[in-house]
């Protein structure tokens, strides 16, 4: 028989694109895992989640790993848990991100603004930046283990997308839920659109606040002190407005006030939204660059002053002024207000500056023709939709967010001033004026049947398109079989910071045109942090760069990083130390794999039963079977962090650390129960193989593969037997009802390592050379049967001479010059005369007497108050139960100390 043979070590960089390639060759990311057979069971429920495209900007930063990492450990698990999985890839066209960054790829090599180049090439210059930067993405996609349907990947400018938007503008401009008209929008200057309000950024910056004299208008030389953070909007104001009950203004309204230095008037008006305490108690009121103003002007009708261009330069409104930069016209202005005697003074003041989230620079508000959405109708149906529990948001917590921004929500600013996008599909007739928005390019207007129309410059909103990705990208509008079978999804899968921005928006959305929801499942993640807790910034220095670290300790260990230190909703803090440690935990896996094969290879034609199974074996096969059952636990709770974490502590722990040095003592015995070890070796490798491929697909795949090979050249190969070709597609460990052995195994175990970790405490701390093999006597009590069937695994482990261990069942007297040890019912008695300082030893065992009396007193508290009326019977019994385990040890110290 030819001996099965395992690298000595896990080799990252050469076997992850080869598994990867296997996987995608065989066909596994399809929902049949074969390409086959059809990828549609009407006797199964699908599970689907449509990946959140990233932007083709190339920019990979360590919140695509992380959102890579959970949506692909969802899908291998409910894959390997026997469901037909799909996991729709593709990318976004990020209309002002994109286009940011060809822009600014043109100035840097070609010289010329887009401007100057002309919409059509430039056009051709962004599908160009798109080939490139796609193919980037999808690659480092690939490379973190995402196991995608590729063969139905999706890009939200191709053909089918492109048509699934203009039908959803279309049926939106039909039923009057779209509009175009003047309305106040926020306006970048930098990148000459429009943005949307979730699209700006505040943030806290020190400023100056301008106080000045509003003269009015009667000669008499009275004036309205008003207070401002920007000057140069002065010029477009309509109104001064003061509180109506205001006595220190009251006699002014309805009079008039005069405009600084342009001398226009304007009426004094009372309203209540002024607040009396801050400033001065009046405000100049800019209807066509403030918010707040904007509202007022409403009520009152005052006129829409337009002070500021596309430029954020000085409009002809703005008389003398006009064509200035607007902080140049700040400085200006004030200038010759301070020259007439118009102000008052300056203060320095904390100001909430709002910044474009893309091109950083300060946003303006001002008025603009833009569409709209009228989004209330749209938002209503989408909070009944989580109300009524037909979506689910993981952590609820955030619920509350979601209901009060729909709650609060302004219609929907959707035309951006860019080229970049999805045109809007309207018409302009310049012979009738009349609008024409059609499904297919129209020929003629409308209205006249001219000829002369044209269509509108602007594009949408990039998160139009992106809000209907659950849908469209399954062939919406057209109801196509993948339709038909894989919507509604599953999961939605995304970043808190964007709940509004797209979860949101695909809920309205998928509802009004599917009339179902998109998804009965929100699952939040958090921001990635540096480890000290702080945002990854370049100012910092602190941005780790996930493909560096893949490059250095493989794409397993960032993944395990990100999952077990992730928890629904929060942010999270990474450090590079943190991936070498799971590179480690990498090694530690493959070299545990490497110790079951050479076992495996060493068996020869025997067989046993479970009956003949040692503690050791009976123990790690129970604490597998926990572990299971608390896994599928925490995997139907969207617990996977903390799944992560038991897995790990298993492997590492129990299986490595504890079974398998019991395991090389018993495969010494050599054969049946060297046989029946390896065979439990190779089984719970298997399962655990099993449960850490979701977290660490590569590892384990390999390692896999390999455990398969060597079993089923081997007198185990009924073990392997029924497998199949790829851990990618094996079936998940299956959680079961405990046996009734096993509570009493896991006891029994956990008895006998506290007494190993006992001795090699002592050890550890009278420094007794690790190679010193010590005698002990040991008295068992009712335990003693146990300690006597395991003396040679405690003495082996413990560093015990095994033919100087004595067990009694008790002890006349205390052996003396000895350290005594106490483990539940059990007593170690160490004679180390001449090594141990007896003092010393005193002195421990009366800390530990203390100790133990403590934890007796608060056990005695707890069960004299109510906890034993409101907690489990079950729960209180095990508290009645410490506390006699604790009154016992308390018993033995004292008996030591004499």
């Amino acid at each position: 028989m030819t001996e099965y043979q395992l690298p000595k070590t896990y080799d990252f960089a050469s076997i992850e694109p080869s598994i990867y390639a296997m996987w995608e060759q065989g066909g596994f990311f399809r929902p049949s895992n074969d390409p086959q057979r059809p990828d549609f069971d009407p006797a199964k429920k699908p599970f689907v989640i449509s990946i959140p495209p990233p932007n083709v900007t190339g920019e990979l930063h360590l919140g695509h790993p992380l959102f890579v990492s959970l949506e692909d450990l969802m899908i291998r698990y409910q894959r390997m848990k026997g469901v037909p999985t799909l996991w729709v890839p593709g990318t976004d066209h990020a209309g002002i991100a994109t286009q940011l960054q060809v822009e600014k790829d043109l100035l840097r090599t070609e010289e010329v603004t887009r401007e100057e180049l002309g919409r059509e090439q430039f056009l051709e210059r962004a599908w160009a930046w798109k080939v490139k930067y796609h193919s980037i993405i999808t690659e480092q996609i690939r490379r973190m283990g995402a196991s995608c349907d590729w063969s139905r990947e999706r890009f939200t400018l191709d053909d089918g997308l492109s048509r699934a938007v203009r039908e959803a503008f279309v049926h939106l401009y039909e039923k009057g839920l779209i509009y175009r008209g003047p309305r106040l929008v926020n306006w970048s200057p930098g990148l000459k659109t429009a943005v949307s309000d979730l699209e700006v950024e505040y943030t806290e910056e020190p400023g100056t606040l301008y106080y000045f004299k509003y003269m009015l208008t009667d000669g008499s030389g009275a004036y309205i002190p008003v207070a401002t953070t920007r000057p140069e909007t002065i010029l477009g104001d309509t109104a001064v407005a003061v509180h109506p009950e205001d006595k220190r203004y009251k006699k002014y309204v309805g009079q008039q006030a005069i405009v600084p230095i342009l001398g226009r008037e304007i009426p004094v008006i009372a309203d209540d939204y002024v607040d009396r305490e801050f400033g001065t108690g009046a405000l100049k009121i800019t209807p066509g660059h403030d918010p707040n103003d904007y509202e007022i002007g409403q009520r009152h009708n005052l006129q829409m002053l337009s002070v500021l261009d596309r430029e954020a330069k000085v409009t002809e409104v703005g008389g003398l002024y006009a064509g200035l930069d607007r902080f140049e016209c700040r400085k200006r202005l004030w200038a010759d207000m301070r020259a007439a005697g118009l102000t008052i003074k300056e203060e320095a003041y904390t100001l909430n500056v709002p910044r474009s989230q893309r091109g950083g620079e300060i946003v303006e508000p001002m008025i603009s023709e833009q569409w709209f959405v009228k989004i209330q109708p749209l938002a209503d149906v989408a909070m009944e939709a989580v109300r009524d529990g037909r979506i689910r948001i993981i952590p609820e917590r955030f619920e509350k967010v979601y209901f009060n921004w729909l709650e609060n929500i302004k219609d929907w600013c959707i035309s951006r001033q860019l080229w970049w996008g999805h045109r809007i599909p309207v018409w302009y007739c310049l012979d009738c004026g009349g609008q024409t928005c059609t499904r297919t390019d129209p020929q003629r207007c409308a209205h006249c049947g001219g000829k002369n129309i044209q269509q509108d410059p602007d594009v949408l909103d990039t998160w139009f398109s992106s809000g209907l990705w659950p849908f469209s990208t399954l062939g919406w509008p057209v109801e196509t079989a993948d339709l038909k079978y894989f919507y509604p999804t599953t999961v939605m899968e995304t970043g808190y910071d964007i709940l509004f921005f797209w979860v949101a928006r695909m809920i309205m959305l998928g509802l009004e045109f599917t009339g179902q929801v998109p998804f009965d499942t929100v699952y939040l993640h958090g921001l990635v942090r540096d480890e000290h807790g702080r945002k990854m910034s370049k100012s910092y220095g602190n941005v780790i760069d996930p493909r560096t670290v893949m490059d250095e300790y493989g794409t397993d260990a960032l993944r395990f990083t990100l999952l077990v230190g992730s928890t629904p909703g929060n942010d999270m803090n990474i450090s590079v130390k943190k991936v070498e440690a799971n590179r480690n935990f990498a090694n530690k896996v493959w070299n545990a794999g490497r110790f079951v094969i050479s076992a495996i290879n060493a068996q020869t034609a025997e067989v046993g039963s479970k009956d003949e199974w040692t503690l050791a074996d009976s123990w790690i096969w129970a604490r597998l079977q926990q572990l299971v059952r608390d896994v599928e636990r925490l995997f139907q709770s969207y617990q996977f962090g903390e799944a992560g974490r038991q897995i790990y502590e298993f492997f590492w722990s129990d299986f490595a650390d504890w079974y398998v040095e019991v395991a090389k003592l018993q495969l010494q015995e050599g054969g049946r129960r060297a046989f029946l070890t390896a065979q439990t070796l190779a089984r719970v490798l298997d399962s655990s193989l099993r449960l850490l491929h979701p977290f660490t697909p590569y590892v384990t795949e390999e390692l896999w593969g390999h455990l398969r090979k060597a079993l089923l050249g081997s007198p185990l190969a009924e073990v392997a037997a029924n497998w199949p070709e790829a851990l990618i597609v094996a079936s998940w460990p299956e959680p079961r009802a405990p046996e009734g052995w096993e509570e009493a195994r896991l006891d029994d175990f956990s008895l006998l390592q506290e007494m190993v970790r006992s001795v090699r405490n002592l050890r550890a701390e009278k420094t007794v050379q690790p190679a010193r093999r010590i005698p002990a006597i040991v008295a068992g009590g009712d335990r003693t049967a146990l300690v006597r069937e395991q003396a040679g695994i405690l003495a082996a482990l413990a560093g015990l001479d095994e033919a100087q261990v004595s067990i009694q069942e008790t002890l006349a007297e205390k052996p003396g010059d000895s350290v005594a040890l106490v483990v539940g019912p059990v007593e170690i008695h160490i004679p180390l005369a001449g090594v141990v300082d007896l003092e010393e030893e005193r002195t421990r065992l009366t800390r530990e007497l203390t100790n133990t009396e403590a934890q007796i007193v608060r056990l005695k508290n707890l069960l004299a108050s109510d906890f034993t009326k409101r907690a489990p019977e079950t729960v209180v019994q095990k508290e009645r139960e410490k506390l006699e385990a604790y009154k016992e040890t308390a018993r033995k110290l004292k008996s030591q100390l004499g």
